[in-house]
């Protein structure tokens, strides 16, 4: 924003603290009555004819609008992405300490992006891959979505889960 003296525009549309409008102004009889309040004279809207203007404390502004912003971070949520790698020949209890994993990432909100690496002649057998994707997303049914379909890229077969309560 352009504050006082580096404000370029010759004539000025002004407005007081209060808000009402002073009308148009040249700049050196606006940085005057800014300069009589204690204030600083700064440009709002500056592709308006004439550029509007107002009489304002920068300093005071500028703060405000930093603790605006930083309230405006605090909250914000961050969505994490969360990986459980399987494997198409995964036995009972592994899946099952996977699918534990999953669950609890989910629960937490985390997004989770369930993956299958095929190695070796394995990857003749895409199906097998896709079966245990399938069935990752049926135990998991009641609190996530899939959010994309197990699709293929290269050697590992991927599918995203989101919580529920987020779509």
């Amino acid at each position: 924003m352009n504050v006082n003296e580096k404000i370029r525009a010759r004539e000025v549309r002004l407005i007081d603290v209060n808000g009402e409008q002073l009308g148009v102004k040249s700049k050196n009889e606006a940085l005057d009555i800014a300069a009589n309040a204690n204030l600083d004279l700064v440009m709002v809207a500056p592709n308006a004819k004439p550029p509007v203007c107002r009489i304002m404390d920068y300093g005071k502004y500028r703060y405000e609008q930093q603790k605006k912003d930083k309230e405006a971070r605090k909250n914000q949520t961050t969505i994490k992405i969360k990986e459980v790698r399987l494997s198409p020949g995964i036995e009972e209890h592994d899946f099952n300490t996977k699918l534990r994993n999953a669950r609890k990432f989910l629960d937490k909100g985390d997004k989770v992006k369930a993956s299958v690496r095929f190695r070796g002649r394995a990857i003749t057998h895409k199906e097998l891959g896709q079966r245990v994707l399938d069935r990752l997303a049926e135990e998991c049914k009641d609190i996530a979505t899939i959010e994309t379909k197990p699709k293929m890229e290269g050697r590992n077969m991927f599918m995203m889960l989101s919580p529920i309560g987020e779509k």
